[in-house]
């Protein structure tokens, strides 16, 4: 089973989605990353029960729309991965 995302709730400024098939890990990764944005003022996620629920990833901004900043910390995720697999490959062929 692959990701699969919920938009739970979307509201002037606030996002809250379900991400099925990902662990807690990928979601809190993204919600670092959302801090990294200054338009965000929460960057959250929850998770009702430890083996039944699925992570809930919410996203509030001061200004613009919670979609874009969480698009954004998604590039910059993807730039980040891409810079660690570079290092990692350099760091085994040494």
């Amino acid at each position: 089973m692959g990701m699969e995302l919920k938009v739970l709730k979307k509201e002037d400024k606030r996002l809250v989605l379900e991400v099925q098939g990902e662990t807690i890990g990928f979601v809190n990764a993204l919600r670092e990353e959302l801090w990294n944005d200054k338009s965000v003022s929460e960057a959250a996620f929850r998770k009702e029960h430890p083996y039944l629920a699925e992570p809930k990833l919410i996203v509030k901004t001061s200004r613009g729309e919670p979609e874009v900043a969480l698009e954004k910390a998604c590039d910059r995720l993807i730039e980040k991965l891409g810079e660690f697999r570079e290092k990692f490959k350099a760091e085994l062929k040494s």
